[in-house]
């Protein structure tokens, strides 16, 4: 039922690595970078994701208890997608793995960005 997830950034243009890295690893890329809002989305279709300054001018800071997932293709996008959140600069919340422990059909990892957003990414299995 999401239609789009907008994503606020303490710099925009210095998340754009971050996000780059990350939704490469899933598959995903960047459709543009125009008057400080970046959108990115499946291969040559709209953005469905978008990394902007929070509309009431103030400073982007992370919510407490907020998390947006995404959606992988499979295990090794959410592997890729945590590695390379890590390599541009996320912090870690949980490596990739079952959640639960004992799960057979959930598979996710976690991250937070340059903000300090936290972000997951999982596959269904």
């Amino acid at each position: 039922m999401i239609g789009y997830v907008t994503i606020g950034a303490k710099d925009v243009e210095a998340s754009l690595p971050f996000f780059d890295a990350v939704f490469g690893a899933m598959g995903r890329e960047r459709s543009f970078f125009q008057g400080g809002w970046a959108g990115y989305g499946a291969k040559g279709a709209d953005a469905d994701c978008y990394i902007c300054p929070p509309f009431d001018g103030e400073e982007a800071r992370p919510g407490n208890g907020i998390m947006i997932a995404f959606l992988a293709g499979s295990k090794a996008e959410v592997d890729s997608a945590h590695a390379a959140a890590l390599a541009a600069g996320g912090a870690d919340e949980g490596a990739p793995g079952p959640r639960p422990a004992d799960s057979t059909s959930f598979y996710g990892a976690y991250f937070r960005d340059p903000t300090g957003n936290k972000l997951c990414v999982f596959a269904k299995t």
